[in-house]
Order: structure tokens, then C-alpha cells, then sequence
């Protein structure tokens, strides 16, 4: 699966959208992913003591994760869009793990509203491949697996395993 610029790459399976991988069989299968941003920046992070890969969808058990393992530093990076342009969704979902993280308030609700009737959601549409109108919910759905993904460099692979928050 992967993307460039939010576009499946010709010949892979599946591009970026979190409709298309719902609608997917994939049990048994391993993927492998190549983005613009995410996969850019675990690659660039290779010297950190420890990735966690961040999304609303696993806030709290990302926060609950960090909490547990309780590290010196926490550095929350929001990819964004290629090198050039600030992604407003990436920026927001750290913002939310920080103020979570650090016990501070927030208005969730509003920051989410902000996201879906702005830039974020403005380039999605209804019977678009690459942006389905769909995505924009699916992917702005609070605390909906209790999981967090980790990174690894495991022979030369960089590898996103699943793992639970309660561990550390």
C-alpha cells in the first residue's frame, strides 16, 4: 500500500485510504506501506530511542502508552504534507496527545469539528479513490482501538507492530 502526494501508487494493492483497507481482507497478510510523510519521517527518526505512531484513533491508548513508560523526552512530530506544507490534521493530533500527555484542557469536540469542515476535510470527496468523503470520520474517531503501533528495525525492515498500551 502506499501513496505519493495522497495518490495510490501505480501498482500497489491498496493507496492511503482508510475506506479501502475497512472494505479489505487482510487477515493473514503482512503489508507494506510507503508514504509521503509517515514513513519519511520513522525513517528520518531511526536514531530515536523509541517510535510511536500517533492518530486519533489510538490517542488514548498512545497516552496511556507514554504515561506507563514514562520516558525522559517526548517528541511529539506531525508530519505534514511533503517538506513544504503544514498538514492541519497531523498539527491537531498532536496538539491532542500533548494536552492529553500533559493533563491540560482542550475542547476535543471543537478541534475535531475545526478539521472536518476545514482544510482537512475540503480535499476529500464522495466518489474520489484517493480521498473518500468517508475518510475524514473514520479517521477523526476518538480513542477507537485500544493499541498502540511501535516501530522496529527488525533485518533491515523497518516494522510497525502492534502492542498493547498496558505494557512497559
Amino acid at each position: 500500500m502506499g501513496e505519493v502526494d495522497g495518490r495510490r501508487v501505480d501498482g500497489f494493492d491498496f493507496g492511503n485510504s482508510t475506506s479501502a483497507i475497512a472494505r479489505a481482507d487482510l487477515r493473514g497478510r503482512r503489508l507494506i506501506q510507503r508514504t509521503s510523510a509517515g514513513t519519511q519521517g520513522v525513517l528520518a527518526a531511526e536514531n530515536a530511542d523509541e517510535i510511536v505512531l500517533g492518530s486519533f484513533v489510538c490517542a488514548a491508548a498512545i497516552v496511556r502508552y507514554v504515561r506507563r513508560r514514562r520516558p525522559a523526552v517526548v517528541s511529539l512530530v506531525a508530519m505534514g504534507v511533503g517538506a513544504k506544507r503544514v498538514a492541519p490534521e497531523d498539527e491537531a493530533c498532536a496538539e491532542l496527545l500533548e494536552a492529553r500527555i500533559r493533563g491540560t484542557a482542550l475542547d476535543e469536540s471543537a478541534l475535531l469539528a475545526r478539521l472536518e469542515s476545514g482544510d482537512a476535510g475540503e480535499r476529500f470527496e464522495e466518489d474520489s479513490e484517493d480521498f473518500p468523503r468517508g475518510d475524514v470520520s473514520r479517521c477523526l474517531r476518538l480513542d477507537t482501538f485500544d493499541f498502540v503501533l511501535t516501530v522496529e528495525w527488525r533485518d533491515g525492515l523497518v516494522v510497525a507492530t502492534r502492542k498493547s498500551p498496558d505494557v512497559g
